[in-house]
């Protein structure tokens, strides 16, 4: 994290603000807006840990904040502890810290053993903007609070940020899910994530997803998560990234493209390459009808390269699944609550019936892909490489990026989707 004081904006100073607000030392707004407000409830935060209380958010204080930013901390065993007593400590419930530490007997802790200990509250914030050291902790947080969830990295972004992971469930049904290919499409990370969530807390509670318990779904299904395949986009968006070399030469290239807001707008990489007009499907068509719409050099958007997998997010990504085999694939955008299932004349076994199962539990109209969006992309690649069950969600409806507040509507509308994609194949 960088480091925040009186002044700073962005989604980092949102999550501080959140933060503090786990941890009992303030009520604040999450407004992004560092003030006085968000001052004072540092720095007791600060007078609380025995930290210099001068409120500023530097490596020390964010290093103490660290469990109310990934929901989680460790404890070492001493003398007399327990796993109920450890809970009754930091307010966390008993049976979370028995979820979270298979591997130890509740009632004989070996003194020196660290516990992890699930923060009464969830992992994932759907009401900030989402920034790419947010996933990061979201991911280390997931993993650790739910042993069914297992972390990783497929690559690294233009800018060397990690491309994180998530996988879970033993099952021989391999599906494949990513999101925010699209820089102003983040919102689709927090879907993402969320589904990990609820799902991890069902398979650790015994509980359920839409009907069908969550160990089952894990028995039958192997889950990969890819929740955000621009990081440095979205960051742009957002407003985490708003200076420096990187900031500088995206807003030279908006400046080619006016018609691209900026950065609000922005969908590429940070290298003006769009992510899903890099896979080997018809790439030179792509180039054709792009270039015919003036788009022909880095931009904010619409440009496919100079040739296919150039940008080393859609390579990781393409290496990744040819790696992992999926069954089948959803990749997750925004916006216009539709489901894309076909890519040109190619007619999958089963996938229509599929797409109008997603459209009965969503409301989502199942349709063909528009021709002029129709190639390159990570769908159109998969069902042409794999001839398997592909599928393009739009999520939501508006103008991108869309806001936070929609979060709860998109999420109940995809969620059975996200069930029902692990179990159908």
């Amino acid at each position: 994290m960088r480091t925040l004081r009186e002044g700073s904006r962005g989604p980092a100073v949102q999550l501080l603000q959140l933060a503090l607000n786990r941890a009992g030392a303030g009520d604040l707004a999450l407004d992004g807006r560092f003030g006085p407000a968000t001052r004072a409830a540092l720095t007791a935060f600060q007078e609380e840990m025995g930290l210099r209380p001068d409120g500023v958010a530097g490596a020390l204080s964010h290093r103490a904040l660290m469990p109310w930013y990934t929901g989680y901390l460790t404890h070492r065993v001493q003398r007399g502890d327990s796993f109920w007593s450890v809970a009754r400590r930091y307010g966390a419930k008993p049976e979370a810290v028995l979820a979270a530490n298979p591997a130890l007997a509740p009632d004989s802790l070996p003194l020196g053993a660290e516990l992890t200990v699930p923060l009464p509250f969830s992992v994932v914030p759907t009401q900030i903007d989402c920034f790419a050291e947010l996933v990061g902790f979201c991911v280390q947080g997931l993993a650790a609070r739910y042993p069914a969830l297992h972390s990783g990295s497929i690559g690294r972004s233009a800018l060397g940020r990690p491309l994180r992971s998530l996988r879970m469930g033993r099952g021989a049904n391999r599906v494949l899910y990513n999101a925010e290919h699209h820089a102003n499409e983040w919102i689709t990370t927090p879907v993402l994530l969320r589904f990990a969530e609820e799902l991890g807390r069902a398979a650790a509670e015994g509980g359920t997803l839409l009907g069908t318990p969550a160990a089952e779904i894990l028995d039958y299904a192997d889950i990969a998560l890819i929740p955000a395949v621009n990081p440095d986009g979205m960051d742009l968006v957002t407003g985490e990234l708003r200076e420096g070399r990187a900031w500088e030469e995206a807003r030279r290239m908006a400046e080619r493209y006016p018609q691209f807001s900026f950065p609000r707008g922005w969908k590429a990489n940070l290298r003006g390459i769009d992510l899903n007009l890099q896979y080997p499907a018809l790439w030179e068509t792509a180039r054709e009808n792009k270039f015919a719409l003036g788009i022909v050099s880095p931009a904010p958007g619409d440009y496919v390269g100079s040739a296919p997998l150039e940008a080393p997010e859609s390579r990781a990504l393409y290496d990744y699944t040819r790696e992992f085999d999926p069954a089948l694939t959803l990749s997750l955008h925004t916006q216009g609550e539709v489901i894309y299932w076909k890519f040109l004349d190619l007619e999958v076994p089963g996938a229509e019936e599929i797409a109008a199962l997603f459209s009965d539990l969503s409301g989502y109209a199942a349709e063909e892909t528009p021709y002029a969006s129709g190639f390159a992309g990570y769908k159109d690649w998969y069902i042409r490489q794999y001839r398997r069950p592909g599928f393009t969600l739009e999520l939501g409806r508006g103008v991108n990026p869309l806001p936070t507040r929609d979060f709860e509507g998109i999420y109940e509308r995809v969620r059975g989707i996200l069930v029902l994609g692990a179990l159908v194949t």
